[in-house]
């Protein structure tokens, strides 16, 4: 009996032991998407993204548009920075959502209207309620790194024009890395 009663020990300080292991990490996942974000909880990742720098002489301006498409949503970065420096290069920082026009964030969905389908920003952006942030310039290679989220907001009426419901749209973990830009001078 004493014999028993020493194995059922030892078998269960084993079992213990093995239970006590540490998880190691055996992969990590990356990936090789130009444009990444979490849309509303999901994963999102682009199929195609175009982007461009753009001076303007007249306005001493430089903006940079970035653009990703994937899975029936859209995700659209506008970023107007004053500037007297004709080149390709653009500074780094972070930029927030304001009242003014220069800097502009959306998130679009693909809509049918009369016959033809288009995609239509899904809310607004409200100042204060999204950022990008430019962490790295490649100017020579013309490659733009950085992060972004923002969230939308749609007001739902009903028929006689009063606001029922608010539906919002969060995006999280953005980011872009070494997007290649077009540079034009106008």
């Amino acid at each position: 009996m004493k014999k028993f009663s020493l194995i059922a020990i030892l078998f269960s300080g084993l079992l213990f032991l093995e239970n006590c292991k540490k998880d190691t990490v055996v992969a990590t996942a990356t990936s090789t998407s130009l444009m990444i974000a979490n849309i509303k909880d999901s994963t999102w990742y682009t199929d195609t993204v175009t982007s461009s720098l753009t001076y303007n002489a007249a306005a001493k301006t430089k903006t940079f548009v970035c653009q990703g498409t994937g899975f029936n949503k859209r995700i659209m970065l506008s970023i107007t920075k004053a500037s007297s420096s004709n080149t390709s290069g653009f500074p780094l920082g972070t930029y927030i959502v304001n009242s003014t026009p220069d800097v502009q964030m959306s998130f679009l969905t693909p809509k049918n209207i009369g016959g033809t389908v288009s995609y239509q920003p899904n809310g607004t952006v409200a100042p204060g309620s999204g950022s990008v942030v430019v962490t790295a310039v490649d100017s020579v290679k013309n490659q733009m790194t950085g992060t972004y989220s923002f969230t939308t907001l749609v007001n739902n009426y009903d028929t006689s024009g009063n606001i029922v419901s608010v539906t919002v749209a969060v995006i999280t973990g953005g980011g872009f890395n070494k997007v290649p830009y077009t540079f034009t001078s106008k």
